[in-house]
């Protein structure tokens, strides 16, 4: 297993300030792995909420949760909503006696309304599949084609990886999603996830889908919200900018595992995956988690203009505007597209993520850089934000 000393140190320190931690991420990401290196699933201190003997213990939950002292760890949050108030009142005592490391398969968004109760003492970390930071500049083919997930990305062959990830998609289908309320079938459910994973990279019409599935449109974009919700997908939104100009309003759909996508694709090796169609849009989508996982800035989006402008990528971090494009080419040019760009959106810098190894200026704004750099300690240094 790799080592995320960044993802543990991170950790470490908001529950040193916080006295509730949030870890969420999709399933099989690592959160449960990463807890246990703070409390030991055996110990009366951790809880997993999918383990009947936990929900066992919990059926008084106000009982079972007083008398603990130090770290608490509470897997899979998201099916006890009803705990959020108790864990209010429990972090309220002084002197605190105990902390809640909680973990959680749904976004923010979806817990919103059930730890609001916490507002003020609840921290959020995200944990992700592996990113590049992680496994190193040299690993970026492996890690784009098997995706983050760790069973998928460690698999001993790609073999086993793509059967990692066939078997995760139809655990997902079977299980997860109606679990989240969804009436549709599996066979419904599969086919919309493939259809989504050819609008990857795209901007997001809800209407083909609905007529291809026979459902109304609101029906789709409740299904992209609930996979995004679960960490999924990614809706880009879009930027704004000259109110003159006629700007793209719909989002961009991005899957965040790419590992995913390619299972979704029918892509299962590296030579499949460099002469499939989607094989741009995958690296563009790729790119766009990498960064945004990596320099974690305060806004994002992408903008386009229907004269044909665009950027895959407007990013807002302490006052500063920054673009990103991702070319997947061996010398990236500065466009049309891009010189609108900077004048529009009032760009400091544009840069060019492409898969070379040579970090060079094409003019005093636009730079090319190799995605390798994502890899670096100081990489959101070299993006210019620190």
């Amino acid at each position: 297993m790799l080592e995320r000393q960044r993802l543990y140190a991170q950790i470490q320190t908001a529950l040193k300030r916080s006295r509730v931690v949030a870890l969420l991420g999709p399933r099989q990401s690592g959160k449960t792995t990463m807890a246990r290196q703070f409390v030991s699933s055996e110990s009366a201190n951790y809880f997993d909420l999918e383990d009947p003997v936990s929900l066992q213990r919990l059926d008084e939950p106000m009982t079972a949760l007083r008398g603990l002292r130090g770290l608490v760890v509470i897997d899979e949050i998201q099916q006890r909503p009803d705990l959020f108030p108790i864990l209010r009142v429990l972090v309220d005592r002084r002197p605190l006696p105990a902390r809640f490391l909680i973990l959680g398969s749904a976004a923010p968004t979806f817990m919103r309304q059930p730890s609001e109760s916490l507002a003020g003492r609840l921290e959020t970390i995200l944990c992700n599949g592996f990113g590049l930071d992680e496994v190193g500049a040299d690993a970026q083919a492996r890690l784009w084609l098997r995706g983050g997930f760790p069973l998928s990305y460690l698999a001993e062959s790609e073999a086993d990886s793509a059967a990692w990830r066939q078997s995760f998609v139809q655990t997902f289908l079977e299980r997860d999603l109606p679990q989240m309320g969804l009436g549709a079938s599996t066979q419904v459910l599969r086919r919309f996830w493939t259809m989504l994973a050819h609008y990857h990279g795209q901007v997001w019409n809800a209407a083909e889908p609905a007529r291809a599935l026979g459902v109304n449109e609101s029906t789709t974009r409740r299904y992209v919200d609930l996979l995004e919700g679960v960490f999924m997908v990614r809706q880009l939104a879009p930027g704004h900018s000259n109110l003159t100009k006629r700007q793209v309003k719909a989002p961009k759909i991005y899957f965040r595992d790419t590992g995913l996508l390619h299972t979704l694709l029918g892509v299962r090796t590296e030579k499949e995956l460099l002469e499939h169609p989607k094989s741009g849009a995958s690296w563009e989508g790729f790119v766009v988690e990498q960064v945004l996982q990596t320099l974690k800035p305060d806004e994002a989006y992408f903008w386009a203009t229907h004269n044909g402008a665009e950027l895959d990528l407007l990013m807002f971090k302490d006052g500063q505007r920054i673009g990103v494009e991702c070319k997947r080419v061996d010398a990236p040019r500065i466009t049309h597209s891009m010189h609108i760009a900077l004048q529009d959106l009032a760009l400091e810098r544009l840069l060019i993520i492409y898969p070379g190894a040579q970090r060079y200026a094409l003019n005093e704004q636009i730079e090319a850089m190799p995605l390798a750099e994502l890899a670096r300690d100081d990489a959101a240094q070299r993006f210019g934000f620190e």
